[in-house]
């Protein structure tokens, strides 16, 4: 089984600064003890600390309900293999990354053991959330599966259950309908009782098949795009995405073909026998380097910084209140992170290579 990965700049550092046990199931999820459905409103139980956190009430989709009885009223979105089973509860898309809840159980499984981690920007915030780790591929209906590097993140319901919610960053922005196909071939959590040792990530580990496919609708309700086109040198911040639960800040990058190496020759050959090298160049694009970007708000508090990639940063709202953007992109990671540490009055402000106020409201 590959081995699981854990993204994002903060939310590496904090995971790996502090890990907190559950405690037991005395301080598991009350909904437990009352014995209320759970399935359809995971959102209810777990986006107050997940990273991604929020009110979804008004702009998720349901796609499986539970009665009182804990019978669904669907088995479309329900798999089980290798005694686990999997049942997506909601999802909600903002067109450039799709939310989604799920329900894990696995009655020869443990999981009062996942330990927590920080999901806020510093431990005085006192979020936390487990973590459920997947392996396999994701993609949108007709496009070429993209690995999943993501992670349930939610709450363990009970010895067996384990709810969660799980966010997938859209290679394209989509509009309208589409349909997610999910299809892991590994699940795995930590142990809060090998924190000792030197390798803890995913200590209990499964292999199976558990495939989804899920529709979903675009939601653009509060989703704003502002033009930007802030350049300096060869990077430009092109423009700033805000919606109910994330910033997303793109930016062009300097960069270079990407190598046209013989399995993605052989790959692209699959597909068209006649096709030339130039067109697999053509097709392939450029390959480019991620700088590192940091964002405020028009009070000074840093965003949650959860991932980075070539033309992309992501960045958790968490609730907080967004008139304006303070930017800043850094081609030095020493600089970021000393911005990090010290706010955005940073001595290191003036070493960004861009850095500017956005107005949003």
């Amino acid at each position: 089984m590959k081995k699981f990965v854990k993204t994002g700049k903060i939310a590496a550092a904090a995971a790996a600064a502090a890990v907190i046990g559950v405690g037991g199931l005395g301080q598991l999820n009350p909904v437990l003890a009352a014995k209320l459905p759970l399935i359809g409103k995971i959102f209810e139980q777990v986006a107050e600390d997940a990273t991604y956190s929020g009110d979804y009430a008004d702009k998720k989709t349901v796609l499986t309900n539970e009665d009182p009885a804990g019978n669904l009223d669907t088995s479309d979105y329900s798999v089980s293999d290798q005694g686990v089973t999997l049942t997506a509860s909601e999802v909600y898309c903002d067109g450039y990354s799709i939310f989604l809840t799920v329900n894990i159980q696995a009655e020869d499984e443990d999981f009062t053991h996942i330990p927590e981690h920080y999901t806020g920007t510093n431990a005085t915030d006192s979020r936390t959330a487990a973590g459920f780790y997947i392996d396999g591929t994701w993609s949108v209906d007709e496009s070429s599966g993209e690995r999943l590097e993501n992670t349930f993140e939610g709450q363990v319901m009970d010895s067996h259950t384990f709810a969660g919610m799980l966010k997938v960053d859209l290679t394209e922005k989509a509009a309208g309908n589409g349909r997610l196909s999910l299809n892991i071939s590994g699940l795995g959590y930590d142990d809060d009782r090998m924190l000792d040792s030197e390798e803890i990530s995913a200590s209990h580990q499964m292999e199976g098949s558990w495939n989804l496919a899920l529709p979903f609708e675009v939601n653009e309700t509060d989703v704003k795009t502002i033009a930007v086109g802030e350049k300096n040198g060869n990077i430009t911040l092109d423009d700033v995405v805000i919606s109910p639960y994330q910033v997303i800040v793109h930016a062009t990058t300097p960069g270079e073909p990407r190598e046209l190496t013989d399995d993605r020759r052989e790959k692209l050959l699959s597909k068209d026998p006649d096709m030339t090298d130039e067109k697999m160049q053509e097709l392939l694009g450029w390959s480019y380097e991620p700088c590192q970007t940091i964002c405020f708000n028009q009070d000074g508090e840093m965003l949650y910084s959860d991932s980075e990639m070539a033309g992309r940063a992501g960045f958790a709202v968490q609730g907080k209140e967004i008139k304006t953007l303070h930017i800043f992109i850094f081609d030095n990671l020493d600089d970021w992170e000393q911005m990090e540490r010290e706010g955005m009055n940073s001595s290191v402000a003036d070493r960004a290579v861009i850095a500017k106020e956005v107005h949003v409201e």
